[in-house]
């Protein structure tokens, strides 16, 4: 067995602080985006409850209570819906991003190993031990594609939730306008 080589070794740890740095500035960018989302939304949540109490305690007649909260609870729902569009669009961002280091790197795994398995064939029971590298390394790609598989099925499940919410929020929506229309009547 041959002395490990040096310039290898410093280029092998060279790529993982590359793909670990590409990973946590992934992560990182998501935190504060979610952040920053979360302190928009909070802001807008807290400046439409003063609004709404306001609205609420300058009510003369109690007759009104109906039609007002059902004028208060459309721009809600909208406000809720923007925000779980906004919060979706974010973790699949991100979800792409770190999805596209960890292909990148097992692909670029996948390539070194085959290469590395060719040169082991010419030692000594090399053939046995590349013939097993090559099984486990098969197996390992079609784990990888089977969890890629899932990764886009579950990205497809909630982006059809997202649109039966939406769908479902705009229902909503139209039967408080609707009631809002014949309480004003």
């Amino acid at each position: 067995m041959s002395t490990p080589n040096i310039e290898q070794l410093t280029a092998a740890q060279k790529a993982n602080a590359e793909v670990m740095t590409a990973l946590l500035r992934a992560s990182f960018n998501g935190m504060e985006r979610l952040a920053a989302l979360n302190m928009a939304a909070s802001r807008e949540f807290f400046n439409a409850a003063v609004t709404n109490t306001q609205q609420l305690l300058a009510i003369k007649d109690p007759s009104e209570l109906p039609k007002l909260n059902a004028n208060l609870a459309q721009p809600a729902l909208a406000k809720w819906m923007d925000y779980s569009r906004n919060l979706y669009d974010l973790v699949t961002s991100v979800q792409k991003e770190v999805t596209s280091v960890m292909e990148s790197q097992y692909q670029h795994f996948s390539k070194t190993a085959a290469a590395n398995l060719d040169k082991t064939k010419s030692a000594p029971g090399g053939d046995i031990f590349a013939a097993a590298m090559k099984s486990a390394l098969d197996v390992s790609g079609r784990a990888f594609e089977q969890m890629n598989a899932v990764a886009r099925q579950a990205a497809e499940i909630a982006e059809t939730n997202m649109q039966v919410v939406a769908n479902t929020t705009n229902q909503a929506t139209s039967a408080v306008s609707k009631a809002a229309a014949i309480a004003k009547k």
